[in-house]
């Protein structure tokens, strides 16, 4: 296998990424959908087991001395600064790296993570393992959306990226679960159940790291590297495949890419081209990770606080309706994912953001009349996140497809840290403080702030979100290593860039 990189400035010209995008769907997409996109399931386990046992690893008899403000306050913010702090970290690895060799060490780092935790003896050890545990997940971000993105047909993209990352609500369906049972002294030890749950973490991502090596590396990224060869084989293997499956040869490729080929690219050059010359895109990205991020938490941040305190649910029962909003989450993506490939990303990015944040001010509405159940409110707030699910799933698809090859991971792991930094931090501290008070009012007023951003993300999208629906990568956000070539098509009704190279300037051609 040839591993050599490529001498700067020697120029390819090649059809390998028409050739991945012509592409029918087939088992081998299974098989990466499976391999890589399963880390979400880790990820909504991970943050929802943690959430619902916190009251009993603060109980005498846990085995462990912390208390439950420790869990859901100091170790829930360390795994967040992990998450974002792994992100760039890892992000960065992945575009000079790849991306094949970052989600096997990123997994490895959370497996090994997750099953310190469960042999946790102090808080101190608890605590760092629970930042460690988000230092993994993190990275895991930028190296599977990265690779998901190169090695999916341009046809499928979308709908297959939002239901992956939507896979994150069957985790949190899983933890919730998972966690009654766990939580019950009848069926475990309460120094034993919760050690259990992380450890049937680790037993997972040790599952998925054998299922992800024969996930193969991505071939766009091993042409800009100098691995054309390799690249090649890859693809070679791909097609024969198909074809063996399908009994018949597959069509010709439509387009070839000229790039000059180089190791790395510059941070300098990754602030240029992300803020200067796709800064409507940075906007864009900006704005779709904090309106989903602060409409989040507005409603699962103080979700059992509320149930308890304006509707009598038992503590122990809660975990049933977070099952229960966690199914219409998975539900969104999986049913509205077709929708962005064909009806198309504007369209769909703009209408759910908007559509959620206007259910969430009925909801707001409904609840300060006191018109709502239990049962009635959790009903609304799956409404709404049925739309918002899959508005938040685009955002990740949205900011891993319009940017160049080369500043891919790194432009996901910006953009979710800042996500992740909004919602993990100033939205526990806003929220926490509204939704603590057991006010009808400051609850209410908790659901309009999360609302107003949701729908001001919205139509920020409705202005600057890219028709990227059935277009190739390189179509839509030409490599930095591109030959000479036009300009990219902007797409109908699709205004260029400011800073988008003039004709005759140097770019791909495809």
């Amino acid at each position: 296998m040839a591993n050599a990189e490529a001498e700067p400035g020697r120029t390819i010209t090649t059809s390998l990424p028409a050739r991945l995008d012509r592409l029918p769907w087939s088992r081998w997409h299974w098989t990466i959908v499976i391999g890589l996109g399963t880390v979400w399931i880790l990820d909504g386990l991970e943050v929802t087991v943690v959430g619902n046992i916190a009251g009993r690893l603060s109980e005498p008899g846990s085995g462990l001395p912390i208390t439950s403000g420790q869990v859901t306050g100091i170790a829930a913010a360390l795994y967040v600064a992990g998450a974002c702090l792994g992100a760039l970290f890892w992000g960065r690895l992945t575009d000079i790296w790849g991306r094949k060799k970052l989600f096997m060490v990123t997994l490895a780092v959370y497996l090994g993570a997750t099953a310190l935790t469960a042999v946790s003896f102090d808080t101190w050890w608890f605590l760092v393992f629970r930042f460690l545990t988000g230092f993994g997940i993190g990275g895991e971000y930028a190296a599977i959306n990265s690779a998901i993105d190169e090695l999916i047909p341009k046809d499928y993209r979308g709908r297959v990226d939002l239901m992956i990352n939507g896979s994150f609500w069957l985790g949190a369906i899983g933890g919730s679960l998972l966690s009654i049972v766990a939580l019950d002294t009848d069926v475990f030890a309460a120094n034993v159940g919760w050690r259990l749950t992380f450890a049937l973490g680790a037993v997972l991502a040790l599952v998925i790291l054998l299922v992800r090596r024969h996930v193969p590396e991505s071939p766009r990224w091993l042409l800009i590297h100098g691995r054309d060869e390799e690249a090649e084989r890859i693809v070679s293997a791909i097609e024969e495949r198909i074809e063996t499956e399908r009994g018949e040869r597959l069509p010709e490729p439509e387009g070839e890419l000229t790039i000059h080929q180089r190791r790395n690219v510059t941070f300098l050059e990754i602030g240029r081209t992300v803020f200067s010359r796709y800064r409507r895109r940075a906007v864009l990205g900006f704005s779709l990770f904090i309106g989903q991020a602060f409409l989040y938490n507005a409603i699962t941040f103080g979700f059992g606080a509320i149930l308890t305190t304006f509707y009598d649910v038992p503590t122990g029962s809660t975990g049933y309706y977070f099952a229960v909003i966690a199914l219409g989450n998975f539900c969104g993506p999986l049913l509205l994912g077709r929708l962005f490939d064909t009806v198309g990303r504007r369209v769909m990015i703009s209408s759910t953001y908007l559509l959620s944040g206007l259910f969430l001010f009925g909801t707001a509405w409904l609840f300060d009349r006191g018109s709502l159940s239990a049962a009635t409110l959790t009903a609304c707030w799956c409404a709404v996140l049925f739309f918002a699910s899959a508005g938040a799933s685009s955002a990740y698809l949205t900011v891993s497809e319009i940017f160049p090859m080369e500043t891919r991971a790194m432009s996901i792991a910006f953009f979710y840290a800042i996500g992740t930094a909004a919602g993990g931090i100033s939205g526990p501290l806003l929220f926490a403080e509204l939704t603590g008070t057991g006010k009808v009012g400051d609850t209410v007023l908790a659901f309009q702030i999360g609302a107003t951003l949701m729908c001001l993300a919205g139509l920020v999208a409705a202005l600057l979100a890219v028709r990227a629906e059935r277009r190739s990568l390189e179509d839509i956000a030409k490599p930095l290593t591109a030959a000479s070539s036009p300009p990219t098509p902007a797409g109908k009704g699709e205004r260029p860039e400011p800073g988008t190279p003039e004709p005759g300037s140097q770019t791909a051609t495809v």
